[in-house]
């Protein structure tokens, strides 16, 4: 038998509650609730009901609320039955979505096996000049048609690819180091013999890279109060410059009390986050809620598990969440969670996708999310590094602003933020450049967090959609436009000038 996935939620949001302005049929609440009994076994249990001729097989894996949405794996063939059964509920088939940073440079799929020509040995070091392991390696004898090799180093900074024989050139060399390095970019490398040798530039956290630049949040006034901001994202932590005091992994069938990160992306967002809680001798003001919804095996996050995040974020008293991906197919669900947390008063920041100016991405297309483009400035980044690859025009009342080459545009774009070549936090007290919508995403995340708190009045309201929509009015003043087009920058940046 043939088995899918998918959302089961009552007629109207995540739970079969009834109130003063909405009635639920009893039976779908009852259903729902008897289903949560099945969760722990995540055993197929046969359904009955009046409506039903036969038993109807249906397995539990999970289950955001007793009476409320749940994960179940059925027959797709069997939909219809379940939709006749109950018609009080809706079913949503399980989709995924996707980090929203910048991808690397990848080589054409048909050449990533060839093994003829010559072998050249390339070495990679730092400054201290000790070798760089683990670094991926592209280097591109012909960028157009995504010719070259590509692997990477071993432990003493040493990788040997295979290039043409009669070549000489790499027209394009990228150098992508996991973490201390920024990522580099040399054009039209020439080399001698079979060796080349490659520096890389440290990061230095002081460097003015395009948060700093435009936030000098070292300097702002020290805070006396605190905001909760969730991270849904691949995990936080650990490092020290997060304050990071608690969340949940809702991934299926993973531990909930694992919510450290297996990547580096979420530390990374969460690092741009509490950049903006940094001063002088003043404990952070902004606490980090994380919220793993990123499989350990690498795979997309699942609608259901970003749902049930954002369900925990409310929970737990979040007054912003910041969700750098996108990519899925739009679906009910996660649109009912994004609406449920704006009825509570919880905003959420959402990436828009870095899909080259494509259209905006869901959930950061849904009108109830903060849509977050990603911007650059030249100078914010060094002059061999990768970030150069995303300037592109159009280019700002100031010349050195940009519209980042990645960033997807369009009616739906509410803000942009700083999203090229970003230093942040990488586990285990690391630091990490990494470039996307991802990053400019939690930039204007960060920005909206200090702005709250300085206002102050806004967060002592009760949590529901009047505070909401008071944080986004209130929000709405502090942008500036920065000279592109609203397709690119919705309504300008926050917090400058």
């Amino acid at each position: 038998m043939k088995v899918s996935k998918f959302i089961i939620l009552p007629a109207k949001g995540l739970v079969a509650r009834s109130t003063e302005k909405v009635a639920v049929d009893p039976n779908v609440t009852d259903f729902l609730t008897k289903l949560s009994g099945h969760v722990e076994s995540r055993k197929t249990v046969s359904m009955k009901s009046k409506r039903l001729r036969t038993e109807l097989p249906i397995k539990v894996l999970d289950s955001v609320r007793t009476d409320g949405a749940k994960l179940i794996a059925l027959d797709p063939e069997r939909i219809s039955q379940l939709h006749l059964a109950f018609p009080g509920i809706r079913i949503v088939p399980e989709v995924f979505f996707y980090k929203a940073v910048v991808p690397r440079q990848q080589l054409a799929p048909s050449i990533k096996k060839r093994a003829i020509g010559k072998s050249i040995r390339i070495t990679v070091t730092g400054k201290d000049g000790k070798g760089v392991g683990g670094a991926q390696i592209v280097a591109f004898t012909d960028f157009e048609n995504r010719q070259g090799a590509q692997g990477t180093t071993s432990a003493n900074g040493v990788a040997t690819l295979t290039l043409p024989s009669m070549t000489d050139t790499i027209e394009r060399l990228y150098i992508y180091p996991e973490n201390t390095y920024w990522p580099l970019l040399k054009k039209n490398v020439k080399f001698k013999g079979l060796l080349l040798e490659v520096l890389l530039t440290s990061i230095d956290i002081n460097y003015i890279d395009g948060v700093k630049y435009f936030y000098d949040n070292h300097n702002l006034p020290p805070l006396e109060k605190t905001i909760k901001v969730g991270v849904i994202d691949t995990g936080v932590g650990p490092h020290d410059d997060i304050n990071l005091v608690g969340g949940e992994c809702t991934v299926e069938n993973e531990n909930p009390e694992e919510y450290a990160d297996y990547d580096g992306h979420g530390t990374h967002v969460a690092g741009i986050i509490s950049s903006f809680a940094r001063t002088p001798s003043r404990k952070p003001c902004i606490e980090i809620f994380s919220f793993r919804v990123f499989p350990k095996t690498g795979d997309g996050a699942s609608n259901y598990s970003i749902v049930k995040a954002i369900d925990r974020a409310i929970e737990k008293g979040c007054h912003l969440i910041n969700m750098s991906l996108g990519g899925g197919d739009a679906d009910d669900a996660t649109k009912d969670a994004i609406a449920d947390a704006q009825s509570k008063g919880v905003i959420c920041f959402v990436a828009t996708g870095n899909d080259d100016r494509g259209p905006v991405s869901f959930p950061a297309n849904y009108s109830l999310s903060l849509a977050v483009g990603a911007m650059g400035r030249k100078g914010t980044f060094p002059k061999d590094s990768e970030p150069n690859d995303s300037v592109k025009a159009p280019y700002g009342k100031d010349k050195d602003n940009f519209v980042a080459s990645f960033s997807n545009i369009g009616p739906e774009v509410d803000l942009i933020a700083p999203g090229v070549g970003i230093i942040s936090c990488a586990p285990e007290n690391r630091y990490a450049v990494m470039s996307g919508t991802s990053m400019a995403c939690p930039a204007a995340t960060g920005m909206a967090a200090r702005l709250l708190i300085v206002e102050g009045s806004i967060m002592n309201q009760q949590g529901d959609s009047n505070r909401s929509n008071a944080m986004i009015k209130f929000l709405g003043t502090k942008l500036k436009s920065l000279g592109f087009e609203p397709r690119f920058e919705g309504q300008g940046m926050l917090g400058i000038g």
